[in-house]
């Protein structure tokens, strides 16, 4: 097989002293961006959160990437090819890439990146998606041969995400990661003031040519309306926005423009299957058959996006109406609860992060509401991102409210939570035989019609088994200038086409 190349308003005053800076020329070199969360670290090997993803993306390159339309194009690597047995993966790196301190980019640098993230001391964030690479070579310095211990579809996808980015092997074996940022990608990071401001330089010598602006200064507002404000007044040339409260507004501004495109990433409640009552399958299915999916999603997001169950892709997802209990059934709930013991209800706690999603607080006050029908009586606790990252990742909560990220494949999106070697298994705390043999076929399995039957029956086991309770996909929403050319939104949320937008004159 082989892969070819191929959300009150502030006055426009106020803003500009939030931001520190004076309005802007619209033809400044520089694109004066803003966002309303920032990132929570500099690791790309242990980020899980969007912010530091989409900042992280920037800085640092993958061996491969995925477009909009969601195929394999080149990063790092200029070709990839796998052997006939799907056993070997070689790629062949490009002679012209170099890290940000000036020094090429190696095999050496790739594989140090690869055994980092297998290293289950490093805590990286994707490493469930590799655990077929059974060795990795270095023929030369732009060949790289990774030897699997079976055929493995998805790894290709797997490469493309920031969380396998590669890193110096020099900065690791200085123990640097995370504490300073050296990647191979478009932009510099020259400034990090945590929750107030980035500024990123253009890497001259980038790989993939000169970048369209000369750098971006980042500003950190909490308050997406204070943003939509600085928009206005021109302060601020283009912005990552979350809110649909927000991001619904934008059209009604002569001078901006709004994109605004489906994404993979999910709305999703999480229950924790490890504490009482949740351990019971039956509350799991009662709460599944108590909440009102629509209802949360015209409430929380005015009706931004649609119902989705665990599969978000396009090609495999299959129609919730198929799908356990998707049509809210009070009375099946209520019946489900005593028969598992709990015709009274319990009580329990939801955590969520404020502002990511915007929607949180709201979509835990519509289920917490519609629990409350079946005798669940649902605290909510709404948490500082930081804190919040750190209790999920620890599996720290009854429930939680999540929106979490999708892949362009099913077992990249969701081994890590569903496997028994999966490395988020504290997050999800469930697993079943089913389940993971199901992933393991997939992730095998080369002939597509097979492949999405697998997954369909994947599907409908774990919206059955109900460890979470999936609610909506929504939109990724970039609003910007309309003199800002070149930005290419895509399914996965990236922003990794900052890298060729341009500010017209």
């Amino acid at each position: 097989m082989t892969r070819h190349l191929t959300r009150t308003l502030l006055s426009g005053i106020a803003v500009a002293a939030m931001l520190g800076v004076a309005a802007v020329s619209a033809q400044s070199a520089t694109l004066h961006m803003a966002w309303s969360q920032d990132a929570t670290g500099l690791d790309p090997h242990k980020q899980t959160a969007f912010s530091s993803l989409r900042l992280l993306e920037l800085i640092y390159e993958p061996l491969v990437r995925v477009d909009a339309r969601l195929r394999i194009i080149p990063a790092i690597a200029t070709s990839w090819e796998f052997s006939k047995d799907g056993k070997e993966l070689t790629f062949k790196l490009d002679p012209k890439a170099k890290f940000q301190d000036g020094t090429a980019v190696t095999s050496a640098d790739v594989k140090a990146s690869f055994e980092r993230i297998l290293d289950e001391k490093t805590g990286a964030a994707a490493r469930a998606n590799f655990l077929s690479i059974a060795g990795i070579d270095t023929p030369d310095a732009a060949t790289v041969v990774f030897h699997l211990s079976q055929p493995d579809v998805p790894i290709l996808t797997a490469m493309s995400d920031v969380n396998a980015a590669i890193v110096p092997a020099a900065e690791i074996k200085a123990g640097s990661i995370g504490t300073k940022a050296v990647g191979s990608g478009p932009f510099k990071l020259d400034k990090w003031d945590p929750n107030a401001k980035e500024v990123l330089s253009a890497n001259k010598d980038w790989a993939g040519g000169a970048t369209g602006v000369d750098g971006i200064e980042i500003s950190v507002l909490p308050d997406e309306a204070a943003i939509l404000a600085a928009m206005r007044t021109k302060q601020i040339d283009f912005a990552l926005l979350n809110d649909p409260l927000v991001a619904t507004l934008v059209p009604k501004e002569a001078s901006l423009q709004l994109n605004r495109v489906p994404v993979l990433a999910y709305h999703v409640l999480q229950l924790n299957p490890s504490r009482k009552p949740m351990t019971e399958l039956k509350v799991r299915q009662a709460i599944s058959c108590a909440i009102d999916r629509q209802e949360v999603l015209d409430t929380a997001s005015l009706g931004e996006g649609k119902v989705t169950g665990p599969l978000t892709i396009p090609a495999l997802a299959t129609d919730p109406s198929q799908l356990f209990c998707y049509k809210r059934d009070v009375d099946k709930a209520k019946k489900l609860m005593a028969e598992a013991g709990f015709a009274d209800g319990f009580s329990a706690t939801v955590i969520g992060a404020t502002g990511e999603p915007p929607t949180a607080a709201a979509e835990a006050q519509v289920i917490q509401s519609q629990l409350a029908e079946i005798g669940v009586k649902l605290d909510i606790k709404m948490m500082e991102l930081n804190v919040y990252v750190d209790a999920w990742l620890k599996g720290d909560f009854d429930m939680a409210i999540a929106l979490n990220g999708g892949r362009a494949d099913p077992y990249t999106m969701y081994n890590r939570y569903w496997t028994k070697a999966g490395n988020l298994q504290k997050v999800a705390n469930y697993i079943d035989d089913t389940l993971d043999s199901q992933m393991q076929q997939g992730r095998a399995e080369t002939d597509p019609e097979k492949r999405k039957a697998i997954f369909t029956a994947f599907e409908k086991h774990l919206a059955e088994m109900s460890p979470w309770i999936w609610l909506y996909t929504s939109y990724s929403y970039t609003a910007q200038q309309k003199n800002i050319a070149g930005f290419v939104p895509t399914p996965t949320g990236t922003l990794f086409s900052l890298s060729k937008v341009t500010i017209q004159q």
